[in-house]
């Protein structure tokens, strides 16, 4: 019978052992945080988000989580629009190994995020909250003014395809937690009481121009702690 001795057992020992944790699978890490894409509004960009991702990141979030979606404003919400929106989603999940994100719209950027949760088939199942700042949900007479040569636009307009394709059924569908901002001085939105959802968080944030509900300190602080629910 072959017999080892004392000091060649442990290295032989640690030699196994050592293949042991080497075969081991290793698992990805789940993220800390939800990331959060952020998509602008119309005749805007990503450099608008300014103010709200610096909020972000003294609330504890990094550059890793958050993510600014940029994309031709005068194109179709459903036709073009929602499809690039779900396909930058899918590469925000792959790049951070997340299984959900929290979208936070502003104007127009309201209507390309409500078509991807609702018509994608991974829509709702990829986001966990949805936030609409100042957006036209239920169409505003502002679009009015260029919607003779402008998709948008015409997306934008009271009684539009997308318009009626989103108010038909459920105006919040899924497990997905929903919120909007809305004022009562918005000059873009009109009415104004077209920015509210049945089943969502309706927040007023009082007498804002459209685009200072971006800046906003209170609006700022009530999106932070609506994604923290």
């Amino acid at each position: 019978m072959l017999r080892l001795r004392a000091r060649t057992v442990v290295p032989l020992l640690a030699v196994v052992a050592s293949l042991l944790l080497t075969a081991a699978p290793v698992r990805a890490e789940a993220p800390a945080r939800t990331p959060v894409v952020f998509v602008h509004g119309f005749n805007a960009d990503p450099g608008v988000w300014g103010g709200l991702r610096a909020d972000f990141k003294a609330d504890g979030y990094t550059d890793a989580d958050l993510f600014s979606f940029g994309y031709d404003t005068h194109r179709s919400v459903n036709e073009v629009l929602s499809g690039r929106l779900a396909a930058y989603v899918e590469d925000v999940k792959r790049q951070t190994g997340a299984s959900r994100v929290d979208l936070v719209a502003h104007s127009f950027g309201s209507l390309v995020t409500r078509w991807y949760v609702k018509f994608d088939a991974a829509g709702q199942s990829s986001v966990a909250h949805w936030v609409s700042l100042a957006g036209p949900n239920h169409g505003t007479s502002t679009a009015w003014a260029c919607a003779l040569w402008d998709q948008a636009c015409r997306d934008m307009t009271p009684g539009s395809y997308v318009q009626k394709k989103l108010a038909e059924g459920d105006e919040t569908p899924g497990a997905v937690r929903y919120a909007t901002w809305w004022s009562d001085c918005d000059e873009v939105i009109n009415p104004d009481n077209s920015v509210p959802l049945a089943g969502a968080v309706n927040n007023g944030a009082g007498c804002l121009d459209h685009n200072e509900l971006l800046g906003d300190d209170t609006v700022s602080q009530g999106v932070r702690a609506f994604l923290r629910s």
